[in-house]
């Protein structure tokens, strides 16, 4: 099967509180008794630096993310910038320290669930590690099931838990007192240098803003509602930790305070006489949401990363499946839950290692990240995001310095830890992902392509670790073929196999499954297993035709309410060269590739190549030709098909008068660098004359008119009104260019 896209499921608030929810349940519920006895009362500035450092990474998360928008987030950036070693790094780093991170916040929530039910110990788990291998079986479930249900269940969690904290803060206020917040040794007992050792530990708190990244390819509207969904939540956040933190550490001593379940804790000690049971077990069930948050966002952030992996053959494409009911990727979240587990049975007693392990990962993530924005900014042209960092380059340097830097006071174990962790991706990188994939780096190519520029070590170390990919080459054109028809799938992939194997390109077959308005994508989901067959069939037929014709090819299945529209806007996503699809359902209205009221709105995403129903044979070609833009294309496909297949190629020209129609045909054909064809010249009536010359050939090919509007509306359209009535294949071509709104009205 084919790869498959994300469907755009997620809205502002839902992203919102992927990114909160996931902080919320860390910084509040589970580190401040752990932090409190590393740093004393002085961990609330421990917060408050987290998230500065937090927020300055997530300017740069936000430029890429607008940028980019696909599943995988800080992956996706750096793999595409910084080229597949290095996403290998991030991609397993970030997955792998997400799954200790969910690991984490499951051991958060066995502690509170430990203070309401009894949970027995099973052989070395105890109550609290069972309780937390219980949660993180459902957390995984919740992700199986689907994004949208995903982002809905964190909107709940996230305005409940709010409501919460706000009435444990409304009477903590009521119950500070400076004393007990200061105590006998001042604001720092422990040293002023315990705050960035604190800041270490709790830096996990803060993971929640890059998750929102990692889902960036199902977010509705992404240029506007990423930048505000992730700052803003690091924003919201930071200001909570500062208040609740203060405000706990005020209310019972630090040295006191509980490193299990400090929040029940204080709430006890903050409301007064019978109202403290009561308000007790509804902050405990507001930590297990809050906890619980934490977890089903970190889930659903790592399995997107391992899909985008999958993805780009850095892991196996096996991963990539979706699942034909929820649409979701199922295996990468199976297998995130497993390795959960793993972490929970094997390290659940030691939870420092758990949070420290995740943030070091992490934060070399947020380092590369940064790298690789500048490596956009400075090295892609078509890099252009809807949001950008302030103050660049100031601002990336200073992210990849705050967060190399935090690594210091981590600690030893936990960054050998991750050591073995990032040694496992590179080695896993030259053994496997390097024969794999294709994809070089914008950073890899702009070193090469300067080799007599930079220092030979500098080169040859780029060409040592570039990807080799089976000798696919990741920079040759791409021609996108939309399949919809089986009776016409041989035929389109045949000509575009011919096209991509004359310039060394390689073909990407699309299969757009279009629903009605009336039905939700989520509805037509229940029904995908029966439509995924055909899809499955038709995709496999082209796999199969571009084997046997010696081309590689990649192969997609869309779910999308648009037609047309959606195959326009896939060409876009994927920046292919050229797109070939088939005359049924393209309403070619006035001999174009758009439809009449379409072409005001947008230019076409590249060069397109429409194929009628009546076959692909390239034996012998007419080729009419009055110059333009799209005739130029037209001749690019003739002469392809000339040195591929031997085309037998007749180019004809109807003019005024045979010297001067003759005249024009020679030089034109010379400027097209078409050798050994027959030249026609005809005068008088156009179609006639096309009519009269197609008699015998096996394919026409023609460039669209490049008639306004407003005048084939009122004229009609010549070119189609005889290329419907021949007897042979007709194969449209169309070039993109620029048109001001008056040439597309009047031509």
């Amino acid at each position: 099967m084919g790869d498959e896209e994300l469907a755009k499921d997620l809205g502002l608030i839902s992203a919102l509180t992927i990114g909160i929810g996931t902080m919320i349940g860390a910084g509040i519920f589970v580190l401040p008794g752990v932090a409190a006895s590393t740093a004393g009362p002085v961990v609330v500035v421990s917060f408050v630096i987290g998230g500065l450092i937090a927020m300055v990474n997530a300017l740069s998360v936000s430029e890429l993310g607008t940028a980019m928008p696909k599943a995988g987030g800080g992956y996706y950036y750096v793999n595409r910038a910084l080229g597949p070693l290095f996403g290998s790094i991030a991609g397993l780093g970030d997955w792998i320290g997400l799954a200790f991170a969910s690991a984490f916040y499951s051991i958060g929530f066995g502690q509170y669930l430990t203070t309401l039910l009894p949970i027995p110990s099973v052989l070395f788990l105890s109550d609290i590690q069972v309780g937390a291998l219980l949660a993180g079986v459902v957390f995984v479930g919740v992700n199986y099931i689907g994004a949208k249900e995903t982002g809905g269940v964190q909107t709940v969690i996230v305005t409940v838990l709010l409501l919460i904290l706000a009435l444990f803060a409304i009477q903590g206020w009521l119950s500070f007192d400076l004393r007990t917040l200061l105590g006998d040794g001042g604001l720092a007992p422990l040293g002023y240098g315990a705050i960035l050792p604190g800041t270490a530990l709790i830096f996990v708190s803060f993971l929640g803003y890059a998750k929102i990244a990692t889902v960036a390819e199902e977010l509705k509207n992404p240029g506007r509602n990423l930048p505000l969904a992730v700052i803003g939540s690091v924003a919201i956040v930071t200001v909570v930790y500062a208040i609740l933190v203060s405000i706990m550490l005020g209310v019972v001593p630090w040295p006191d305070l509980s490193q299990t379940a400090p929040l029940t804790q204080a709430t006890q000690a903050a409301f007064p006489g019978g109202l403290a049971g009561v308000a007790v077990t509804v902050v405990t069930l507001g930590a297990l949401l809050a906890t619980a948050s934490s977890a089903n966002a970190s889930i659903l952030a790592s399995a997107r990363i391992n899909f985008a992996m999958g993805r780009d053959r850095i892991v196996t494409n096996w991963l990539n499946q979706i699942h034909p009911s929820y649409a979701t990727p199922y295996r990468s979240i199976v297998l995130t839950g497993a390795m959960i587990v793993v972490f929970i049975a094997l390290l659940g007693q030691d939870i420092e290692v758990l949070a420290k392990a995740a943030s070091v990962l992490h934060l070399v993530v947020y380092a590369l990240m940064n790298a690789a924005l500048i490596v956009f900014r400075e090295t892609d042209p078509d890099y252009d995001p809807a949001f950008s960092v302030p103050l660049y380059p100031l601002t990336p340097i200073l992210g990849m310095g705050l967060s190399v830097g935090l690594l210091a006071f981590v600690g030893q174990r936990e960054l050998a830890l991750s050591a073995v962790f990032v040694t496992v991706a590179v080695v896993w990188y030259f053994a496997y992902a390097r024969r794999q994939t294709d994809r070089q780096g914008h950073l890899g190519r702009y070193i090469l392509d300067r080799e007599g520029e930079l220092p030979p070590s500098v080169v040859d170390v780029a060409a040592t670790v570039a990807p080799n990919g089976a000798g696919r080459d990741s920079d040759a054109p791409t021609t996108m073929v939309a399949l919809s028809n089986p009776r016409t799938e041989h035929a389109l992939v045949a000509l575009a196999a011919a096209l991509a194997k004359h310039e060394g390109g390689r073909l990407l077959a699309t299969h757009v499954i279009q629903v009605p308005d009336q039905t939700s994508l989520a509805a037509a989901a229940d029904q995908r297993r029966r439509i995924s067959e055909t899809s499955d069939q038709l995709l496999a037929d082209a796999r199969a035709d571009a084997d046997d014709l010696g081309v590689p090819i990649e192969t997609r299945t869309i779910l999308s309410h648009q037609g047309l529209d959606e195959v326009f806007d896939a060409a876009r996503s994927h920046n292919v060269d050229r797109l070939i699809m088939g005359h049924r359902g393209t309403h070619l209205a006035g001999g174009r590739a758009e439809g009449r009221l379409d072409e005001l709105i947008h230019e076409l995403p590249c060069d397109v190549l429409v194929l009628d129903e009546r076959g692909f044979d390239p034996t012998e070609i007419l080729l009419p030709t009055a110059g333009g833009h799209s005739s130029d294309l037209s001749a690019e496909v003739a002469r392809a098909l000339q040195e591929t297949v031997g085309a037998n190629v007749a180019v004809l020209h109807v003019a005024d008068d045979s010297t001067t129609g003759r005249e024009f045909l020679e030089e034109w054909v010379t400027d097209h660098e078409l050798d050994e064809v027959e030249l026609l010249v005809e005068t008088g009536d156009i179609e006639t004359a096309i009519g009269n010359a197609a008699t015998g050939r096996t394919l026409v090919i023609v460039g669209a008119t490049e008639r306004g509007l407003l005048s084939r509306i009122v004229g009609g359209s010549l070119t189609l009104s005889v290329l419907d009535d021949l007897d042979t294949a007709v194969l449209l071509a169309e070039r993109p260019h620029a048109r001001s709104i008056r040439e597309r009205l009047l031509g």
